[in-house]
């Protein structure tokens, strides 16, 4: 015959599953990958000795100023993340948790996204190119240009890739620079027909480019309220859709004239 439970001894044993399933979660790992801001490079420099953008075949400027293409960097495909990680990061503005099939595919051994993710900026290259030629109106068979950040994957450096190569070409087709002389920073991928794409990762972009000295963040236009959620101080986001609202928008800041907004 069982005998009667006190009412506070029964909702200590019923505490007991939860309390360690709290416990298993604590150490056990999670489906998520953890991500902050990572490094910008300028497009109109150089990237570890070797300058980015080589132009031949067209005359070629010696710029002003700095167009940056911004990073995240993210735990790796096989790291561990817990509870408290996640917790962490979720309290933190320069963190982010995100699921990690949406940074990783699964089932990919780390070649295979290391593969995926250099293949994906040597497309966002070529992508690039066609699109800058295509709006200055430069025949590829005339103009050859080459391209060298090689060691950073992923598609969202495409949009800059673009704006380097006009700026080094034509500046602001008027003689000055696409710059104006400032810190631009943004992200964005770029097909060939101008059109410029959502990248993700954006309001740690922001963070990263504010550190580096940007005043201006050009941003992919489906994106602006991400990049409102943790928008640094003095950073001024602008929207673009399309290569050529990007350089219009570089172009009036440059003169002082009215530019779009997030």
């Amino acid at each position: 015959m069982l005998s009667r439970l006190t009412r506070p001894r029964a909702l200590a044993l019923c505490a007991l599953p939860v309390v360690a399933l709290l416990v298993v979660a604590g150490v056990a790992p999670l489906p998520f990958t953890l991500a902050q801001p990572g490094s910008t490079s300028d497009v109109l420099g150089k990237h570890k000795g070797r300058q980015v953008i080589t132009v031949s075949g067209a005359p070629v400027r010696t710029t002003e100023g700095k167009l940056l293409m911004t990073t995240i960097v993210a735990t790796g495909p096989r790291t561990d993340v817990d509870l408290g990680d996640v917790v962490d990061s979720w309290f933190r503005g320069d963190r982010a948790v995100l699921p990690h099939d949406s940074v990783y595919p699964p089932g990919k051994s780390d070649a295979e996204i290391e593969k995926r993710n250099l293949g994906q900026m040597r497309q966002s290259q070529n992508s690039a190119v066609q699109a800058a030629l295509g709006y200055l109106g430069k025949s590829p068979e005339q103009v050859k240009v080459d391209l060298e950040l090689a060691d950073v994957g992923g598609p969202s450096a495409g949009l800059f890739f673009a704006l380097g190569i006009i700026d080094k070409i034509e500046g602001d087709g008027a003689g000055g620079d696409l710059t104006g002389g400032r810190t631009i920073a943004g992200t964005g991928t770029v097909e060939a027909d101008g059109t410029v794409g959502a990248v993700g990762g954006v309001s740690l972009k922001t963070q990263a480019a504010h550190r580096d000295g940007a005043s201006v963040f050009l941003v992919p236009k489906d994106e602006c309220a991400d990049a409102q959620a943790e928008k640094p101080d003095g950073l001024r986001l602008v929207p673009v859709s399309t290569l050529k609202d990007a350089v219009s928008s570089l172009r009036a800041l440059e003169r002082g004239k009215k530019v779009p907004s997030c």
